[in-house]
């Protein structure tokens, strides 16, 4: 004889098969996955799609030597100078001087070179910054020259000029298509500022504030003491006065 199973049991087996699978689609909705998705494209701001970056770079000179003379010319001494100076408050390493040898002007190269360390050291360098390279030239058909370099911290961008979609209408070009700026617009800019940057560090930080002018501060002072005006006075015949320059 089969024994029959209570109503109310069978009515509880289902309740419960019922809150088992809803469970199973509950956890399968707060599921998570590790793979990262992206979405991004090219960055729309220019100055994230050429930022200007703070790196170490070479700068450089080039002094022209010929067969018969075997000394500086006056401006190439102010630019060996120059050069020293700007070590002196730029320079993260040595100057290398890189001279030609077994060329027409060995000779008077290695003379420039001992009056360019002679120069290097007045301006400031001291004797162990300074770092003597030979090498051969590359083509025989080229003046040889003395090439006078350090590394710098310097602020650069770029490369410019990279084209990776057309400018014209295309059902690829997304840039034409929803009105956005091309790959290379603005890298002229950001690379022209990286360039008349002086400290690099001014874009991380700003510089500490200069002494006052201790001069002008007592005549303005001595004028808020007597109760006059510390505003500057012009007088009438300046007023309205054109410039002379370029007459």
């Amino acid at each position: 004889m089969t024994k029959r199973i209570p109503l109310h049991r069978i009515k509880a087996l289902g309740l419960l098969g019922a809150l088992l699978g809803l469970s199973a689609t509950l956890g399968a909705c707060t599921w998570q996955s590790t793979e990262v998705v992206t979405t991004a494209s090219v960055p729309e701001d220019y100055r994230q799609r050429h930022p200007i970056a703070v790196t170490e770079a070479n700068h450089s000179i080039v002094v022209f030597v010929g067969r018969g003379r075997g000394g500086l010319s006056g401006p190439q001494r102010t630019d060996v100078m120059g050069l020293a100076q700007t070590w002196t408050r730029e320079g993260t390493s040595a100057i290398i001087a890189d001279v030609p040898i077994d060329t027409a002007n060995a000779r008077a190269a290695a003379a420039s070179y001992q009056e360019i360390r002679s120069l290097l050291m007045a301006g400031g360098v001291p004797s162990r910054a300074i770092s003597l390279r030979h090498y051969y030239p590359d083509d025989p058909r080229t003046l040889p020259t003395i090439r006078l370099s350090y590394p710098k911290i310097k602020a650069v961008a770029g490369p410019c000029g990279l084209w990776p979609q057309d400018l014209g209408p295309n059902i690829d070009n997304v840039a034409y298509n929803e009105n956005r700026s091309y790959y290379n617009f603005g890298c002229a800019s950001q690379r022209n500022l990286a360039a008349m940057i002086d400290n690099p560090a001014d874009l991380e930080q700003p510089r500490p504030e200069s002494p006052a002018y201790t001069a002008r501060r007592s005549i303005a002072y001595d004028k808020f003491r007597k109760g006059t005006s510390t505003a500057t006075t012009y007088p009438e015949a300046d007023k309205a006065k054109l410039s002379d320059t370029g007459k």
